[in-house]
């Protein structure tokens, strides 16, 4: 995988890499490409180590509508082709009015739903079909599985906003699914 192991390199003397406090001045464009269903491909072949793919997404960082892997030296354009990441599991966290909504990413990021992570549903202007989505992290967001998204849906039916609006709550915010 040539130039992704130096990379690697570059990363794995860090715990939580400090993104934010580097200011690399060479840009590169990167062979990598995350799919829709959230596969890390590199020149063309899938990234299957998914501790690799935790300490990329870990430097992950949208800028300027741009997908990069930040490194202190430079930062990688990647291709993103729907969402960085994928909500696989849902989790609830209390009940009634204190009840919050855990999501797993396929990255083992945990985010609950709340103003800081909201839930958005958009909705293809062609199909209708509904894509959810999560904010995880700095503009980054996580497309919600179809099982995910049946979840919601169920809680749904139990919690519906004052003009009946389908929705759920997590941490006091009320989000609309449509």
């Amino acid at each position: 995988m040539g130039n992704l192991e130096g990379i690697f390199d570059q990363l794995k003397a860090f715990d939580r890499p400090p993104v934010e406090t580097w200011h690399p001045t060479k840009t590169v464009d990167f062979d990598l490409r995350i799919e829709v269903n959230g596969d890390w491909v590199h020149e063309g072949r899938k990234i299957t180590r998914h501790a690799l793919v935790k300490l990329f997404s870990s430097v992950l960082v949208f800028q300027e509508n741009q997908y990069y892997l930040m490194t202190p030296p430079a930062k990688y354009r990647i291709t993103v082709l729907d969402a960085p990441f994928i909500a696989e599991e849902l989790k609830l966290i209390g009940e009634g009015r204190d009840l919050q909504l855990a999501f797993r990413t396929n990255v083992d990021e945990v985010v609950i739903a709340n103003n800081k992570h909201p839930l958005v549903v958009k909705t293809d202007p062609v199909t209708a079909e509904p894509s959810p989505y999560i904010s995880v992290r700095d503009g980054l967001k996580a497309k919600l599985t179809r099982s995910v998204f049946y979840q919601l849906a169920d809680i749904a039916l139990e919690q519906t906003a004052e003009d009946d609006t389908p929705g759920v709550t997590s941490d006091g915010c009320f989000f609309s699914l449509v």
